[in-house]
Parts: structure tokens; C-alpha cells; sequence
């Protein structure tokens, strides 16, 4: 099974979703939006954006 996204709103009346890992595990989570929209813009964002992102180090 491939990760998915859930898409919820909080305690705060924001949208919010977070990107689960086959075995359920939350490996991101968004911020707060106003609307329903604008956190599936988001998730379109991640999608779209993220499949080839380079891994960088960083360091202090």
C-alpha cells in the first residue's frame, strides 16, 4: 500500500493534512489553512513539487 494523505480540520477550525506512510506512521504535516481548498492546494503542491527533491545536509 502507497502512503496517503488525510485531510482534517483542527481544534482551531483550520484545515490541516498530514502525509502517512504505508504503515501509518506521519511523515509531514501541513499548516493551518482557512478553507478546505487551499489545504488541497497544498496537497496538489506536495505531489507536484516534492517526488525528485534533492536531500540536503544541514549543519550549524
Amino acid at each position: 500500500m502507497a502512503g496517503k494523505f488525510e485531510l482534517y480540520t483542527d481544534k482551531g477550525g483550520h484545515w490541516r493534512f498530514n502525509l502517512k506512510a504505508s504503515n501509518g506512521q506521519v511523515v509531514a504535516s501541513s499548516e493551518g489553512y482557512n478553507s478546505k481548498a487551499a489545504a488541497q492546494n497544498g496537497i496538489e503542491s506536495v505531489k507536484k513539487n516534492a517526488p525528485d527533491a534533492e536531500v540536503v545536509e544541514v549543519t550549524s
